[in-house]
């Protein structure tokens, strides 16, 4: 199989899209009609172009409302058809993409659309093109890729096939595996696109809301799957209308796009085997099985504070880097790394974000793998110079130009601790029962979201949670988690729309930086919130409301609101369990720290407690418009 991607696709002028296209390594495009007429020169001239860029042209699309029409109505049809094959054979074009009609005056029945194909089908061989039908999920008479399919069998003509495309099939709910029955010479292109799961009209849901497979709900794995066991080995492309992403980077975008239909292909040749995709060897997704250290870039009186508020919470500084100023802290499985150099990637993450999670540190079963498959998919390879005594860990960039290294056991880089760091003698062993990293709040502008959810489930073994409304005082945050199957990863992406609330303030204040907060576990809330307070850790207080509320909604005893109130402790239970929060006050821009107790199944994050936590924390920070200094 050739990968391509419509140039509806991708946002900005045609060159743009053209570079952003074949950087991201593409073998081909759909010109998509409105981009081509656009452009200025020839169509042989755009031909050119499009080649000079390493790009065949594998489609010409869309050619409309051409079947079932009667008189006046055919007649102008087949001369637009005509006037299509001109153009197509000075770009260098030999497919084109017709789509169902939905013409007012377009007269249904099968065996009409197949006289009318075959002949096309006549005309377009003289041009040597090869004509594609496709049945739009609101088409007028066909809307479903079986009757286009009949409509192509009974045309009858070598040069008349079928396109199929996910987002047709699978938003009317047609079983793919009707797919497997097509023959494959018959499928001339195969078009790919998923989407939110929304109850809308289907014009409008197409046009507003199409997303990069993986990125959505559709099942466009099994569509997928059934287009490879027909045994096409032809053009597979993505086309995608999404308001989002006509705002967006186009080179971003089309990294995405590649990302989405590798990691595609990959889960399907594996499910699959006698696919024919032309693509390398990658291995298969990485199970990540905790988080070996989350590390801080920090300087001055910030670093200070930020060490006082780890000891109060428990955690002893356990280690010294053998040749940097870097510090390890411990509690449990937790480690804490403050890099306070003044040369390097810490350093130059610190000047630009202040305080802040320059690199995370993924346990994984192989590292060299890992970094394989993320490069495979498009990843940022991360180097730099390796220091006396240290390990070169293989890393790749993260959210907001951060890092994320990969340690194993097999290689021996799990033993970064005994190599670079020496212990410190006689310190002090603290211990507030703080176990492992619950999970890591990662924050982003809201166009970026889909990026970065499809980036750590197309690597690692991560399934994403459905999106939710966070309700901030000043606007709505949208949230979504992804997660290893056994949680000993988990990652909320939260996506701000505006400066004003609380993550959007934290984005503009760190200029960008990734990750606004950590939650520690614990496997007694109560014991950790007294051990805290013995320590002198401020808790971040919560209104007497809350708790009144909290009484009545959840039915919950006196005495057991009374010692929750005590220790400002949150909660919140669904039907498989009960969750537990206290939470840190806010330290440098907007950053915090979260302690959380899961009991039962409990799987999700509290998220009905986040406008009063957000609105208790903005109580503690600065008044809205007062800049920081």
């Amino acid at each position: 199989m050739k990968t391509s991607i419509a140039t509806v696709s991708i946002p900005g002028s045609f060159a743009e899209k053209l570079r952003a296209i074949a950087k991201a390594g593409f073998q081909g495009i759909e010109i998509f009609e409105q981009d081509f007429i656009a452009e200025e020169g020839s169509p042989r001239e755009i031909g050119r172009m499009i080649r000079d860029h390493g790009l065949e042209i594998a489609l010409f699309q869309p050619f409309r409302d051409f079947e079932g029409l009667t008189g006046e109505l055919r007649r102008r049809a087949f001369d637009r058809a005509r006037a299509k094959f001109d153009t197509m054979a000075e770009l260098g074009c030999d497919r084109i993409l017709v789509c169902s009609s939905v013409h007012p005056e377009a007269l249904g029945g099968i065996d009409r659309a197949a006289a009318d194909f075959r002949e096309l089908g006549e005309i377009a061989r003289d041009y040597g093109i090869t004509v594609g039908y496709e049945a739009l999920a609101w088409g007028r008479h066909v809307n479903d890729h079986r009757d286009a399919w009949e409509i192509v069998r009974r045309a009858d003509h070598p040069n008349v096939g079928l396109i199929l495309d996910s987002f047709h099939t699978l938003a009317r709910r047609i079983d793919p595996d009707s797919i497997r029955r097509i023959p494959a010479d018959r499928i001339v292109f195969v078009q790919l696109a998923d989407a939110p799961l929304i109850e809308m009209d289907l014009l409008h849901w197409s046009r507003h809301f199409r997303c990069m497979p993986g990125e959505g709900e559709l099942a466009v794995t099994a569509f997928m799957r059934a287009v490879a066991a027909t045994g096409h080995d032809g053009w597979v492309s993505l086309e995608i209308f999404n308001d989002q992403f006509r705002g967006g980077r186009p080179e971003g975008l089309a990294r995405d796009g590649l990302r989405a239909i590798v990691a595609l292909l990959d889960d399907v040749r594996r499910t699959e085997p006698d696919i024919r995709a032309d693509l390398p060897e990658i291995p298969p997704r990485v199970p990540v099985r905790g988080v070996e250290f989350v590390e801080f870039a920090t300087r001055g009186q910030e670093a200070e504070a930020l060490s006082a508020m780890l000891a109060a919470m428990g955690f002893s500084h356990l280690g010294d880097h053998v040749s940097k100023r870097v510090e390890l802290w411990q509690q449990g499985d937790i480690r804490i790394v403050l890099n306070r150099e003044e040369t390097g990637f810490a350093a130059s993450a610190w000047a630009t974000h202040g305080t802040c999670v320059c690199d995370i540190g993924l346990r994984v079963d192989s590292a060299a793998d890992t970094v394989a498959r993320a490069t495979a998919l498009k990843a940022e390879p991360f180097r730099q110079p390796v220091g006396p005594g240290e390990l070169d860990i293989p890393a790749v960039r993260g959210v907001g130009g951060s890092v994320l290294h990969f340690l194993d056991e097999e290689s021996g880089l799990a033993r970064v601790w005994e190599v670079e760091f020496r212990s410190r003698p006689g310190a002090a062993r603290g211990d507030a029962g703080l176990v492992r990293i619950d999970h890591v709040a990662e924050t982003m502008s809201r166009d970026e979201m889909l990026s970065w959810a499809l980036f750590h489930t197309a690597i690692f073994e991560m399934t994403k949670t459905p999106m939710v409304d966070v309700i901030d005082p000043d606007g709505i945050v949208r949230s979504q988690a992804v997660a290893s199957p056994d949680g000993a990863v988990r990652i909320t992406l939260n996506g701000a729309e505006t400066h004003r609330t609380l993550a959007g303030s934290f984005l503009a204040e760190s200029f960008g930086g990734a990750v606004q907060h950590i939650a520690f576990a614990t496997r007694d809330i109560f014991a950790t919130a007294r051990a805290l307070e013995a320590a002198g850790f401020a808790a971040l207080p919560m209104t007497g409301n809350y708790y009144r509320d909290l009484k009545a909604r959840f039915g919950l005893a006196a005495e057991a609101v009374e010692r929750l109130a005590r220790h400002h402790i949150l909660y919140d239970e669904d039907a498989g369990g009960a969750y537990f929060q206290l939470y840190s006050r806010p330290f440098e821009n907007g950053f915090f720290l979260e302690i959380v107790e899961r009991r039962g199944g409990y799987g999700g994050y509290g998220a009905p407690n986040a406008p009063f936590r957000i609105a208790a924390q903005k109580r503690l920070m600065r008044p809205k418009g007062m800049p920081r200094r």
